[in-house]
């Protein structure tokens, strides 16, 4: 018997192996022709004569950035002039405190509503119904502090150190901003990038190895909020959080503004993500909600990793899954395609 299911274990192991090597080929496959369309897509709309008669939203957006090119190219001088001499200090302030401006904005905002459940109207969203309401106050101030460390002591002197790596690239404070098309390029590339390095990154600190000592600081929100996005062990905020967005504008050598932008939407998108309400107009966190409620399924941004490697099939089997779409109207989803249990009751 024994020698029998050492046999059946060692034959379940190439198995095994080939199952993971054949879903890694795949991911390859997948993105590599998504890039691709991306750049023919983009190709597309630069090569869009002036006249033509085109109703589609990428035409829309590249007469607007036509027509306000000029004033953010004299916008953007003027903060040259202004910085002559001090670029780096333009530099930290575009890369690293506008961004956060925008997520303590945000969080700000959420943070009301999670300590004091109000307004209603925001409140009647929430994903995980009965779990912080309120939030523990303790536990906030514990996790708002480790984010404070995080982007003070962690995320500033990484940005810092990447503005050198950068005029190796480029330089980031140029004085042409990109165009509507490269700024295009350039985001849909950085999601690329951030996907794939999240997922595995994200996988790998879940293997038990690495889950008990770093990740499952992370996890102790099961019902997550939107500032704990970035309560994370220090060597998971390196790993995870910072170098997946880093990358793909160090790759492309990117100008300050599409850095700006990048990084700020980046931030707003993962708190997004783990606001814990499903609010109307705004992305689905259903997907990451669930993560955190279940642990071991739903590990990526997009998904798309996910469904090549099967970490989302127990996902797309619940309500959180058909609940995972875009919020086009008032009511909560949670109202509209309510739990099994409440509907029988």
């Amino acid at each position: 018997m024994k020698g029998e299911a050492g046999r059946m274990q060692h034959s379940d192991k190439p198995k095994q192996e080939g199952h993971i090597w054949g879903s890694m080929k795949r991911t390859a496959f997948i993105l590599g022709s998504g890039l691709l369309l991306l750049v023919a897509f983009w190709n597309s709309v630069t090569c869009l004569h002036p006249e033509t008669s085109m109703t589609s939203l990428p035409r829309h957006l590249q007469r607007f950035w036509g027509a306000s090119g000029y004033f953010w190219q004299a916008q953007w001088e003027r903060l040259l002039s202004t910085f002559e001499g001090k670029e780096w200090a333009l530099y930290i302030i575009g890369a690293t405190q506008v961004p956060v401006l925008f997520f303590w904005a945000f969080n700000g905002l959420l943070l009301v509503v999670d300590t004091t459940g109000k307004p209603n109207f925001i409140s009647r969203y929430r994903i995980q119904v009965g779990k912080n309401e309120p939030v523990d106050a303790e536990k906030l101030r514990q996790s708002v502090r480790t984010v404070l460390f995080n982007q003070c002591v962690i995320s500033l002197p990484m940005l810092v150190f990447l503005y050198p790596i950068l005029k190796l690239r480029g330089d980031p404070c140029r004085r042409e901003l990109p165009t509507f098309h490269w700024f295009l390029l350039e985001l849909a590339i950085f999601t690329l990038i951030e996907e794939v390095l999240f997922y595995y990154s994200h996988r790998l600190l879940h293997h038990p190895a690495f889950y008990k000592k770093i990740h499952k600081k992370h996890h102790e929100w099961t019902a997550p909020i939107g500032v704990i996005s970035l309560y994370a062990h220090p060597i998971e905020h390196v790993v995870s959080n910072m170098l997946p967005v880093m990358v793909g504008p160090l790759i492309m050598g990117s100008h300050l503004s599409s850095i700006t932008t990048w990084f700020s939407l980046a931030l707003i998108t993962t708190t997004i993500s783990h606001c814990g309400y499903h609010l109307p107009f705004l992305p689905s966190p259903e997907f990451h909600d669930y993560h955190h409620l279940k642990f071991n399924q739903c590990y990526g941004v997009l998904g798309v990793l996910d469904h090549l490697h099967g970490t989302d099939t127990v996902f797309k089997q619940t309500k959180a899954y058909e609940r995972h779409i875009l919020l086009l109207g008032f009511t909560p989803l949670s109202e509209s395609i309510p739990d099994a249990l409440k509907k029988m009751e």
